[in-house]
């Protein structure tokens, strides 16, 4: 079984980005922006009301307080701080998932603060910390190998490996940074071949060429990309015509 999940309202105000409604139709798991990279109260309860309505289940894409970086700016956050910051964008989104008849069922960083918890256990602690803070042991999303999904096991929280379709991997298998040529994938007949490469076989070639072992529950396509939304029903379509059963993690 394999997960599907996309980044969701990535708009604010009258600015829109991601293409929710359709996406809301492929996915299984929504990663809703929670206001500090993206989104607004209006985005967050609309995408609330229509993942509740679709069955799709709620995330809390946490991020850097970040609006005019769209969370990709690196940036130092004393652990504290990271933490209370963590825990009220998941209460923010809690309100409205609770009043769409839903609740938030997990918790993945966004962008800078996602690349920073692989390899810095101060930031991830932090994260794992704000997750704690706002209660409800959600179980986190992250990099197989990333020092926040250890930190998550060791605080109890259930971790989640995820694996990205649309993004290019190291050797090492982690992702080629967004600054590299090459780091996002955007021709869709590979992003579909890596998706089943990831559910079937538990490997993708990465960016030299080589063959890195990702396991993985979870697969995010990017909301964000031009066509996401049909590159993610081509990802759907194809993971269950290769056998695998297309489903939540919770």
């Amino acid at each position: 079984m394999m997960d599907l999940n996309a980044d969701l309202g990535e708009g604010f105000g009258r600015w829109t980005l991601t293409d929710d409604e359709a996406l809301l139709s492929v996915v299984t798991s929504a990663n809703v922006a929670c206001g500090f990279h993206a989104g607004d109260p209006s985005v967050m309860r609309r995408v609330c009301a229509l993942a509740a309505e679709r069955g799709v289940r709620i995330g809390a894409q946490v991020s850097y307080r970040d609006l005019a970086g769209f969370g990709r700016r690196a940036m130092d956050v004393p652990a504290d701080e990271l933490a209370a910051e963590v825990a009220y964008q998941i209460g923010a989104l809690r309100v409205f998932a609770e009043a769409a008849g839903s609740t938030v069922s997990y918790v993945k960083p966004h962008g800078a603060l996602y690349n920073r918890t692989v390899r810095d256990a101060e930031q991830a602690r932090a994260v794992v910390d704000g997750v704690l803070l706002a209660g409800g042991g959600l179980p986190v999303l992250g990099l197989p190998g990333s020092r926040l999904l250890a930190a998550a096991e060791e605080a109890g929280l259930t971790p989640v490996r995820e694996a990205f379709a649309d993004r290019a991997y190291t050797p090492e298998a982690t992702l080629v940074p967004r600054r590299e040529p090459g780091a996002v994938v955007e021709d869709a007949d590979a992003v579909v071949r890596r998706a089943v490469g990831f559910a079937v076989d538990g490997r993708v070639e990465a960016a030299d060429g080589s063959l890195v072992a990702v396991a993985a529950r979870s697969l995010c396509v990017h909301g964000d990309t031009p066509g996401a939304a049909r590159t993610a029903a081509r990802v759907r379509t194809a993971l269950e015509d290769s056998g695998v059963t297309v489903g939540a993690f919770t």
